[in-house]
């Protein structure tokens, strides 16, 4: 599926690059699962159907329906593997280069990364689990710490809470998206973490909350 994808990208390819063909996908598969997830079609939720429509109205009907399959590639994609997908495709469909400045972290070193965070086991017994990460990313150091907490016995979708933060908003996107498929209970914001930490301050349209989060009444 991943492969797949890729291909794709470098396939509606050419009218745009592969990076913003990728950020504009991420985009509107973040939008979609945000408006999916409320109920009340608020200001916030016009304004996010807006910024949707505005950067689906750029492809032709045909590019339009291979961005909906992608997505539905990337879905099924997570129902079978549990890792950093979005980053490989990411890599896979050359979008990092040195004019974007973006590359993200492979995931094994991630998985290393991780590990050295998670040094002593920890039991279920231990409650509820917050992990805050202030640069995200794209989520791949939060889904190596919640594969290693699987491997521990702990189901993370109902014992872990994550609060994070970027100043990217194709990271923001990017994140937001694979803690909502993975069905993680996940506040994603969109800000500078050293000089304004507290996101309880920040405005709504800053703010994505996966649907297991919304359900669970988590509060930030």
């Amino acid at each position: 599926m991943k492969k797949e994808i890729a291909k794709n990208i470098i396939k509606l390819s050419g009218k745009y690059t592969t990076y913003t063909v990728f950020t504009d996908w991420v985009k509107i598969v973040a939008l979609s699962i945000a408006n999916s997830n409320t109920l009340l079609h608020d200001k916030i939720w016009r304004q996010r159907e807006e910024q949707y429509l505005q950067v689906i109205n750029k492809y032709s009907k045909n590019e339009q329906s291979i961005l909906a399959d992608m997505m539905g590639m990337l879905i099924t994609a997570f129902e079978n593997e549990t890792y950093d997908i979005l980053g490989e495709i990411y890599m896979e469909a050359e979008c990092g280069n040195k004019s974007t400045g973006q590359f993200f972290t492979p995931y094994h070193v991630s998985e290393l990364c991780a590990g050295m965070l998670l040094e002593n086991k920890i039991t279920k017994d231990k409650g509820q689990i917050t992990i805050n990460e202030p640069s995200c990313g794209g989520g791949g150091m939060i889904i190596a710490y919640l594969n290693l907490l699987k491997k521990q016995g702990i189901n993370y979708q109902e014992n872990v809470k994550v609060v994070a933060q970027d100043i990217d908003w194709n990271s923001i996107y990017m994140c937001y998206t694979q803690l909502s498929l993975l069905g993680v209970k996940a506040i994603v914001c969109q800000g500078d973490t050293l000089t304004d930490p507290d996101i309880r301050k920040y405005p709504r349209e800053r703010v994505f909350e996966t649907i297991m989060s919304k359900l669970s009444f988590c509060k930030y």
